[in-house]
């Protein structure tokens, strides 16, 4: 919908459209014009990462040092331990920050910024190794580094030539090529990536457990095998669970009665007070051991179309319970 009364500018729907494709396909072709070109520098460029025993150091100014967060970013989230440090404040005191363990990377599209080419000799001071990605391998920054990895465009996405497009998704992409060759190398699972992001939602599906959401120990409903519905619906009411296991005298449950089930035995005009739960319930009930994901009972009581599931451990004993809305409250789901 038009923008009513506005002072700026509005390009016509096609003429965005078309500057827009141009632009993905310009970085597109850019991008794949950068893995043709892709030589033994950077096999040597993954050897001395895989190989660095201190931290990938990753620096570079403007928008080159906006990509070399993500990039530090995205290292270190795959097994290579990794930050950013800015070029600028390298040089009033950052630089205490780099060891002859570590590896720095550092990217510039020219090569030749001033605030990278300043802490280049304290850089190979200290023993630390140079990577450098640039669009420019005569530059100076290209020259001083033990390796250099090419990211020149041919042109960049911007209409004008001016603004750094291209240039920088080239740079990007290439340091996540770096990033997925050393996770490869690493052997890096995606449990190990799920333990560098407890927060987010992988995270949570593969660290978290049914032994975490559970109920446990007086929480779990349960009533003994020949017991009357009455008691069934007491214990439901108590433990707030919408069902109760039905356990043998070895505490192995052989049923399961839920809210469906109680519809259903109203429905019926089943006699509540002189029925028993072993007439109502469902036998041989669905169950999850502890151990597996809180995740493999989503998908479980998904398939199943259930919301409640019992939890057994090796012997088939009961040791919890738990329904759709613990695993929501665990933000599994």
């Amino acid at each position: 919908m038009p923008i009513k009364n506005s002072k700026v500018a509005v390009l016509p729907a096609t003429r965005a459209l078309d500057l827009a494709r141009e632009v993905l396909r310009i970085e597109a072709r850019e991008v794949e014009a950068l893995a043709v070109r892709l030589d033994d520098c950077f096999t040597h460029a993954v050897a001395l990462m895989l190989e660095c025993v201190g931290r990938v150091v990753v620096s570079g100014m403007g928008k080159s040092g906006h990509v070399g967060r993500k990039i530090a970013s995205t290292l270190a989230s795959t097994g290579t331990p990794s930050f950013f440090m800015h070029p600028a404040e390298a040089s009033h005191g950052d630089l205490g920050m780099i060891t002859g363990q570590d590896v720095v990377l550092a990217l510039s599209n020219s090569g030749e910024s001033g605030e990278l080419l300043a802490i280049v000799p304290q850089i190979k001071r200290t023993g630390a190794r140079l990577i450098s990605i640039t669009g420019n391998p005569m530059s100076e920054l290209a020259q001083e580094s033990d390796v250099h990895l090419d990211a020149s465009v041919s042109q960049e996405a911007c209409p004008l030539g001016l603004a750094p497009t291209a240039s920088t998704t080239a740079a990007l992409a290439l340091g996540d090529a770096l990033a997925v060759a050393l996770l490869d190398a690493r052997g890096f699972s995606a449990e190990d990536f799920a333990r560098a992001h407890p927060g987010g939602a992988l995270g949570r599906r593969l660290l978290v457990h049914v032994s975490d959401v559970m109920r446990q120990g007086a929480e779990i409903p349960r009533v003994e095998q020949g017991a009357a519905l009455s008691q069934a619906l007491l214990e439901m009411s108590r433990k707030g669970l919408g069902m109760t296991a039905v356990v043998n005298a070895a505490g192995h449950p052989v049923g399961i009665f839920t809210d469906g089930d109680l519809r259903r035995a109203f429905e019926n005009g089943v006699n509540v007070a002189t029925t028993l739960v072993d007439a109502v319930m469902h036998a041989q009930p669905q169950a999850i051991t502890p151990h597996r994901l809180a995740v493999e009972a989503v998908e479980l009581m998904e398939h199943r179309k259930i919301n409640g599931l019992l939890v057994v451990d090796e012997r088939g004993a009961l040791v919890g319970a738990l329904n759709m809305h613990d695993l929501l409250r665990a933000k599994v789901v």
